[in-house]
């Protein structure tokens, strides 16, 4: 019998009002990632991107109170309109690794996230964007990312639609 975790991933598909480019985009330029980064309500101080393979992008969201969570994105694959895969980490604002629980977050919320973001353009000008994060071993930290995440690519959507 197995010791190892049960893990399941989390999948959100999107599909946008925009070619692929600009939905590109909304994951490589700081200023764009700065109006969509962070559930409802919250909003993001910092976007210091190094987009390179190899490289870390330091992202910053703030809650409605003022606390801020910082986010390292380490960069394992970047194919140009296709796909993305990052490694997400909890950080301090010098993009030092934490661990969530520091920052009042549940215990069983892991390191080392796995990301996988995919875009497939759809017809004229539509983009279909898949996010994956990958090796959740708690039903209820499944449930809190994919809660953020869907909020996260709905601020997306608006700066398509001029919202």
């Amino acid at each position: 019998m197995s010791t190892e975790a049960k893990t399941r991933d989390l999948v959100v598909t999107r599909v946008y009002d925009a070619p692929v480019e600009q939905v590109w985009n909304a994951w490589s330029e700081p200023e764009q990632i700065m109006q969509w980064w962070g559930p409802m309500g919250f909003t993001s101080p910092v976007a210091e991107m190094d987009f390179r393979e190899g490289e870390t992008s330091l992202v910053c969201m703030r809650s409605p109170d003022g606390q801020d969570f910082y986010n390292t994105w380490t960069y394992q694959k970047i194919a140009p309109m296709q796909r993305i895969e990052f490694i997400m980490n909890f950080a301090d604002e010098a993009g030092k690794r934490v661990d969530p629980v520091t920052l009042g977050l549940p215990p069983d919320l892991q390191q080392d996230v796995r990301h996988l973001i995919t875009f497939r353009a759809v017809g004229q000008d539509k983009t279909e964007m898949t996010v994956t994060e990958f090796g959740y071993t708690s039903d209820q930290v499944l449930e809190i990312s994919k809660m953020g995440l869907e909020q996260c690519l709905d601020k997306m959507g608006a700066i398509f639609s001029g919202g």
